[in-house]
């Protein structure tokens, strides 16, 4: 059986690549939290939230990063601030999939999406 959720987070990996980011972990996961991408590019470290939802979704992606869920984000990103004793600028990032039968069809990069370090 096919893991959507999984395969949405490497394609939007992938496009994080494409789009000249260095990938510096996937699922990383602590007991506050998980991150789906943690990313790099130009001094800047993005903790990579990804929702997909097909494109006939009454709700875009991006409303389901409630503050619940920024905030578990945001305890995973500062111990993985701590343990890798990062030295780039925090930002926290959604990446939008939108879906239409299951394909994947189109991906928007939301940059600066909230804000709680």
């Amino acid at each position: 059986m096919i893991n959507y959720g999984r395969l949405a987070e490497k394609k939007a990996a992938n496009f994080l690549r494409s789009n000249g980011y260095v990938i510096l972990d996937g699922n990383y996961q602590t007991r506050f939290g998980e991150v789906d991408i943690i990313a790099e590019k130009d001094g800047v470290i993005a903790f990579v939230e990804v929702k997909m939802r097909n494109e006939k979704s009454i709700a875009q992606p991006k409303e389901f990063v409630d503050y619940a869920k920024q905030k578990r984000i945001a305890a995973a990103a500062a111990q993985y601030i701590t343990a890798f004793k990062v030295n780039l600028q925090p930002r926290f990032d959604v990446i939008e999939v939108f879906c239409v039968n299951n394909e994947i069809k189109s991906f928007k990069h939301l940059e600066n999406a909230f804000e709680l370090l």
